[in-house]
């Protein structure tokens, strides 16, 4: 499959009424891996936050997992949401209930209704990413490698097809930091396109793919050999 998830064109990125980046034009096929680069500031999570509706797009035309983010619609962003999984750096996890209650919290808000389906869900997810003995842990109980692994795997509750993950290594070690890598690669390799923030260079030096870089108020393609 190549057909495009993503496209952007003409597109302005504004946040507060300031331009934080212009003149995009970008598209995303099936599967693709994709690096976002750039130093703090410079508009990579500005960038994501836009793609899932968090800010809205006014310039330009932008279409993901067929919606059109220029047009849409408030009642239509939990929608869009539930095709997109969203992977961020301070994992987001409640603090007040174990690992298979978050998840169970999230199949609850986006319509799930049958427990045993619930259930095999859940366990499902956290096969995926290596935490399925972890269930019944509360996230304080958890590494923050663990928790991030629990993160991904909230983030794949309604199979969506897009994974969007803003910084995800942000707050762990280099070692911690490769494994959350390698998950979201071995996800990547079963079908699903990611889009992942970083500014660990290390990261794209040890596992190298497309990569994109925010700086000067643009985003644009670069090859390894130049980050």
């Amino acid at each position: 499959m190549s057909e495009s998830v993503l496209s952007l064109k003409n597109v302005s990125i504004y946040q507060s009424n300031k331009v934080i980046l212009s003149n995009i034009n970008l598209e995303v096929k099936h599967g693709e891996f994709i690096y976002i680069i750039g130093k703090t500031g410079t508009g990579k999570s500005s960038f994501i936050k836009t793609l899932y509706a968090d800010l809205p797009l006014t310039t330009g035309e932008g279409h993901i997992v067929e919606y059109d983010l220029v047009n849409l619609k408030e009642k239509d962003i939990p929608y869009l949401r539930r095709k997109i999984g969203i992977v961020f750096q301070d994992f987001q996890l409640l603090p007040d209930r174990t690992v298979s209650a978050n998840m169970l919290f999230v199949l609850k808000a986006t319509g799930w209704t049958d427990t045993t389906e619930m259930q095999n869900k859940i366990d499902e997810v956290l096969d995926k990413v290596g935490m399925k003995g972890f269930a019944n842990k509360m996230p304080h109980q958890l590494s923050g490698g663990e928790q991030q692994r629990v993160a991904i795997a909230r983030a794949l509750l309604n199979d969506p097809e897009f994974i969007l993950a803003d910084e995800p290594t942000g707050n762990l070690d280099p070692q911690t930091s490769v494994e959350v890598l390698d998950v979201l690669r071995k996800i990547n390799a079963n079908g699903k396109t990611v889009i992942m923030a970083t500014h660990d260079y290390a990261l794209l030096m040890k596992f190298p793919s497309k990569t994109l870089k925010c700086e000067d108020g643009s985003i644009f393609e670069v090859v390894q050999k130049t980050v």
